[in-house]
């Protein structure tokens, strides 16, 4: 599939692949697809920073080649590392042969390609999109490597010389923002921090993610989830993965509505430090619901037709 022509066609392709994406994500994707510059991303977990990889590489039709960060992540496990046991396997048969050790071991068959080389060296299908994820995980070092990858798309292996990309990967970088990304990362990517949604967009994200919960469920957790991301002082607020996984679990009980008892006892699956379960159980829990009842009470009842045109619309 070729590449959206305008910010509309973005925003157009992310939501007919159920991604609810605000105009100002839709912006910078644009861009970023057109400028063949990488997109770093940051943002809370949970608010669907990976996501927006994975359904841009299904809605263009690429192959998704994911690079997960972590703690002592190295260029061996990144990009390329040598084959040990075949090179000496090799050595051993060319002295058998004759050929006193001679062979050549460091050919491209003795190459085990990392996730990093694979997206750099991809011929066919299109420019595969390559997500680096939670880049803040990984150590400083790391980072400085990456710096020649997303500026010039080419590694240097130096027992076969320069690797350079015919056709640049689409890149996405994220980042929970465990720690600072170094400016000079930075700079060799467009960025955007994807914020908590909006409720109508979430209500929307709920609509096509869950579809197990009824409209009314799925109003009632939204609002709930909004409003302890905006008043509850917790270490860990439920990201849009938890509201979704909630929004399932409810369904599965069959809850037609958020009652206070099922809430308690499911918040294990919205909140993930006891800390935080402990301070929202009981009376916030109750409160909470009592907030979201009254005003849903003194709202002015609305047309099918009104209420559709708010929620069904993207971003």
């Amino acid at each position: 599939m070729t590449l959206p022509a305008s910010i509309d066609d973005t925003q157009s392709l992310l939501a007919g692949a159920d991604y609810v994406a605000d105009r100002a994500l839709a912006t910078v994707l644009f861009l970023a697809l057109r400028m063949k510059r990488p997109l770093f991303l940051e943002g809370e977990a949970g608010v669907g920073k990976t996501e927006i990889a994975k359904v841009l590489a299904a809605a263009l039709g690429r192959s998704l080649i994911r690079l997960q960060c972590y703690e002592g992540l190295d260029t061996a496990s990144a990009l390329y590392e040598w084959n040990y046991p075949a090179q000496m396997l090799a050595i051993r048969q060319s002295e058998a042969g004759g050929q006193g050790g001679t062979a050549d071991v460091f050919a491209e068959r003795f190459l085990i390609k990392r996730p990093l080389l694979q997206a750099l060296e991809a011929s066919s299908g299109g420019s595969p999109v390559l997500l680096i994820d939670e880049l803040d995980r990984a150590d400083e070092a790391f980072e400085a490597f990456l710096l020649e990858v997303l500026s010039d798309f080419q590694v240097t292996i130096p027992e076969l010389g320069t690797v350079a990309a015919q056709h640049p990967p689409i890149v996405v970088v994220t980042s929970n923002r465990t720690r600072e990304i170094h400016d000079a990362l930075k700079r060799r990517c467009l960025y955007h921090w994807v914020d908590y949604p909006s409720l109508a967009r979430e209500r929307e994200i709920v609509r096509r993610k869950a579809p197990g919960a009824g409209e009314r469920l799925a109003e009632d957790i939204v609002a709930f989830v909004q409003s302890l991301r905006d008043e509850e002082d917790l270490f860990k607020p439920p990201g849009v993965a938890e509201t979704l996984d909630w929004a399932q679990a409810l369904a599965e009980l069959d809850q037609m509505v958020l009652e206070p008892g099922t809430a308690d006892d499911t918040l294990g699956v919205l909140l993930k430090y006891q800390d935080d379960i402990a301070k929202v159980r009981g009376s916030t829990v109750q409160r909470l619901i009592d907030e979201l009842r009254s005003s849903q009470a003194s709202r002015p009842p609305q047309s099918p037709n009104t209420g559709s045109a708010v929620t069904n619309r993207p971003g």
